[in-house]
């Protein structure tokens, strides 16, 4: 803890993402509620949207004891539903879920007095920002019912909002709980991701943007409304790295007061004979899945690369991994089979009912299945850009092909019919992960896999790749990360440099790998909640300062 930071006496913190599974959010909190319990003590309350009335959410123990006495104030005083327990994960800190449907009647009451108060325009909403919206507004009502009931203005308190699907909580809360400190993190602007999605150039132009002129011409003026007035009205503006600061300062017109990096915790990550074991599994799991599918034998000597996170084609390089694959199948300097695994989720419809057929049985098999590409049947077969690709490149997984092509579109939650197996259960068993990411805020995935001490590709437009680059040591494969060098429009160099660093890695005898799979494992100790959380209480301190500063002004 560094000295003379104001500590909050209580912390609240909103997301999409509380005990709802969507994004790399989920992993932010999820992982760092562990180390903020441990300082808080129940004095940290995680609130997200209930979805959940009565439906079983694993994620979730309810609580008839917690909060017991304000919860029922706050149902029948300020008429709020909002349930209250612990989350499921390490630390189990106290979550409220909340109920917002009843103000959707509100709503446009709501968005006049953002407007009045903030310049919030809600006018062109539509989609998800209503329902974003009415989340966040109810969250505010809760803090504030906590606060009213519980608290007094001599309590330090922090309230932080992650994403603009949470910012109307904290502009609520300026106005009606002034003596609260707001906390405002983008973990990507919606217009970044919406340039970078619609296939413009967002590096090069980044400082010819005019981020409201863009939010109108690609029709997200309400979300980039919401998001960009937080920015400027909260007591402490963050975001996860440089590379997104830049967007933040260009496009919403103001710098973070301190970047907020994602960390992680390893407590997932197995030890010893356990992680050998798990190894050795799911390495005979893909072997197995490949033979049943492609009809052929691979050996433990094949290098199993791969690639997975959500399905955004360009933006998580999806479509250059599978370049540099077709550019792999012609390279001399190849010494090893390579299998290649692309893991997204796309429209899935069913898993195949002949490759599981092959896959119950114990025979070996020496001819393909027809489509040897995918595991699970898709409702879009002849438009996925996956499989369209391929089709492009022609990679067909022939018997003579070096490098095969694996698709697995959908969750690996263990249930998906045809792999069973969790993500982590199954990554533990590649040789090499990559993600040349072109749009990639942070990058869970590449230190999700270096934890598990699986050398790893990515780029420097990731902001873990702009950390990578930072680090003393860190020269490329050898020391578990290698960095490409990425831009708008240097595509095809991205793609050599993932084909030359394969084939490199394909030439590194047992022992060379094992120093690798050892250094990645080091990047990854680098990045734990440890080091990480000092900038959350920097920005808790910035935020109370900025709060009292507020206060004397009389400025709610």
């Amino acid at each position: 803890m560094i000295e003379g930071l104001q500590t909050p006496d209580y912390v609240f913190a909103a997301s999409w993402e509380v005990c709802n599974k969507v994004g790399g959010i989920y992993t932010v909190l999820s992982t760092q509620a562990n180390t903020l319990q441990a300082k808080f003590h129940d004095r940290l309350f995680y609130i997200g949207p209930d979805f959940w009335q009565g439906k079983d959410n694993p994620l979730f123990i309810e609580s008839d004891n917690l909060c017991a006495a304000w919860r029922q104030y706050a149902i029948e005083k300020d008429h709020l539903k909002v349930r209250v327990g612990r989350w499921n994960i390490p630390g189990e800190p106290i979550v409220f879920l909340v109920d917002f449907q009843q103000f959707y009647s509100q709503k446009n009451d709501i968005y006049t007095d953002m407007w009045n108060r903030y310049q919030v325009d809600s006018l062109h909403a539509y989609g998800d920002y209503d329902e974003s919206s009415m989340f966040a507004f109810a969250t505010g009502k809760v803090v504030e019912s906590f606060y009213r009931f519980n608290l007094t203005e001599t309590d330090k308190v922090v309230f932080q909002a992650h994403e603009w699907m949470t910012g109307m909580a904290a502009l609520y809360l300026q106005t009606a709980v002034p003596e609260i400190a707001t906390v405002f993190t983008t973990h990507a602007t919606s217009i970044g991701r919406s340039i970078a999605g619609n296939n413009k150039p967002l590096y090069d132009y980044l400082f010819a943007y005019n981020g409201d002129q863009m939010a109108q011409e690609l029709n997200m003026q309400s979300k980039h409304s919401i998001e960009k007035q937080t920015a400027h009205y909260v007591d402490c503006f963050t975001t996860v790295s440089e590379i997104t600061n830049n967007e933040c300062k260009e496009l919403l017109d103001k710098p973070a007061d301190v970047i907020l990096m994602n960390g992680f915790e390893d407590d997932f990550v197995p030890k010893g004979s356990t992680y050998a074991g798990k190894r050795k599994r799911a390495r005979s799991l893909f072997f197995r899945l490949a033979n049943c599918l492609i009809g052929e034998e691979f050996d433990d000597d094949t290098l199993i690369v791969g690639t997975s996170g959500r399905y955004e084609f360009k933006n998580k390089g999806i479509d250059v991994f599978l370049e540099a694959m077709n550019r792999l199948n012609r390279d001399r300097n190849l010494k090893k089979k390579v299998l290649a695994m692309v893991s997204v989720p796309g429209w899935v419809g069913s898993p195949r009912e002949d490759l599981l057929e092959r896959m119950k049985s114990k025979e070996k098999f020496t001819t393909p299945l027809p489509a040897p590409l995918i595991t699970h049947w898709l409702h879009n077969m002849t438009h996925d850009q996956v499989l369209d690709m391929l089709k492009y490149l022609d990679l067909n997984n022939r018997p003579q092909d070096p490098v095969k092509v694996i698709f697995v579109p959908c969750y690996l939650d263990g249930k998906d019919g045809i792999i069973n197996k969790h993500y982590y259960d199954l990554i533990v068993g590649e040789d090499l992960t990559i993600y040349p990411s072109y749009y990639e805020p942070w990058g869970y995935t590449p230190l999700e896999s270096v934890a598990f001490h699986v050398p790893t590709i990515t780029t420097d437009l990731a902001g873990f790749g702009l950390w990578v680059n930072s680090l003393r040591n860190q020269h490329g494969i050898e020391d578990g990360v290698q960095v490409l060098h990425r831009s708008d429009y240097n595509y095809s160099e991205v793609a050599d440099g993932i084909k030359d660093t394969v084939s490199l890695f394909s030439n590194k005898s047992e022992d060379e790998v094992k120093v690798i799979r050892r250094r990645a494992g080091q990047v990854a100790e680098q990045a734990l909640w440890k080091y990480f959380i000092q900038y959350y209480y920097e920005a808790y301190d910035i935020a109370l300062r900025n709060a009292m500063k507020r206060l004397l002004n009389g400025q709610n």
